[in-house]
């Protein structure tokens, strides 16, 4: 990694910071009058020319200022950024906005997409929690009218999933008291990945009588736990890429992208690390060859659990929107620990 000196460092943060603010080129008049006068304006475009040669700046035309390259940014991230810390008051906003949702993990990510996408102006990808390895911790059933109810299923790290069923035969209470018996002798504490097939064909010849009007609860309580086992994905904000202008010659391309499971699930499984930031060609995906990705992942009950995270330019205010995905992130994790705990 080539080292600059603390002068050059400066000249690159104000460069950066000005052209994330404008959108312009930025010349060496502009850095002398920010740096007040305190250099001369022959010593900053010599700077400048050193920093292009290193590769950290490029230069448009010929009479233009300079603009950060991709290795620019990164070194900026790494090196040079001042991170922006949220306030107390920006913080609990943003929990109050969340907390309402608390109690349903899709719902809760849908609600935090839609906070980071206004925040951050960018495309928003989000994932649920697996349940791979996840038992049955409660099991819901909840009359709606005679022949319909609804069947809520909670797993041990928090996943919840439900469905809406409708019966050929009117609920009584035997029926559903004989279900709850059912479900606490041969659901709770089981393993999501004992759900299905061979469970559910050897409990209902053991049921005997009873299975003819439990067989179609007892079938979606297993859909419902193997559907726990998949990971969903979130997108929130997509159009806001046509706002930018440095995203408009692939925009129709990038957003098709997103919109692809394939994709965007390799990407997602990619974020290794607590904060994944990749600038530029940085990415796996050509498609996002000209964009930054932002993802931060989230813990239920300290275990890792999805991801939260952007799609936007290579011109963002790192310093400000790193923070904020982190907390948001952070947030995203705790209300759905809380809300495992209350169950």
């Amino acid at each position: 990694m080539v080292k600059v000196t603390e002068r050059q460092g400066k000249i690159l943060s104000l460069i950066i910071e000005i052209y994330i603010s404008t959108g312009e080129p930025v010349g060496s008049k502009t850095i002398c009058e920010k740096l007040d006068n305190a250099v001369s304006s022959a010593t900053v475009r010599n700077e400048m020319a050193i920093l292009t040669e290193h590769g950290f700046l490029e230069q448009p035309h010929t009479s233009a200022g300079r603009v950060p390259s991709q290795s620019g940014y990164r070194y900026y991230v790494d090196n040079l950024m001042t991170r922006y810390e949220l306030s107390l008051e920006e913080q609990e906003r943003i929990r109050l906005w969340l907390k309402a949702f608390s109690g349903e993990p899709d719902h809760l990510l849908e609600k935090a997409g839609e906070v980071l996408a206004e925040l951050t102006n960018c495309a928003v990808v989000s994932s649920t929690p697996c349940a791979t390895g996840d038992f049955i911790k409660k099991v819901e059933f909840l009359p709606i009218s005679k022949k319909t109810g609804m069947i809520v299923l909670l797993t041990s790290s928090g996943i919840l999933k439900s469905r809406v069923i409708r019966l050929d035969n009117e609920l009584t209470l035997d029926m559903v008291e004989s279900l709850y018996n059912v479900i606490k002798t041969h659901f709770i504490g089981r393993h999501i990945s004992n759900t299905g097939t061979a469970f559910l064909q050897t409990l209902v010849a053991a049921l005997g009588e009873r299975a003819f009007s439990l067989s179609p609860i007892l079938i979606t309580v297993c859909t419902l736990a193997q559907n726990a086992t998949e990971t969903d994905i979130y997108r929130i904000g997509q159009n806001n890429i046509l706002s930018h202008k440095e995203m408009v010659d692939n925009a129709s391309e990038l957003i098709e992208f997103i919109h692809k499971d394939t994709p965007i699930n390799a990407l997602l499984n990619a974020q290794k690390r607590d904060l994944n930031i990749s600038i530029g060609t940085e990415n796996i995906f050509k498609e996002l060859k000209n964009s930054t990705t932002i993802f931060s992942k989230y813990s239920v009950r300290e275990h890792d659990s999805g991801v939260v995270g952007i799609i936007g330019p290579t011109r963002l205010d790192y310093a400000r929107l790193i923070p904020g995905i982190q907390y948001l992130s952070g947030i995203v994790g705790t209300l759905l620990s809380e809300a495992l705990s209350d169950n």
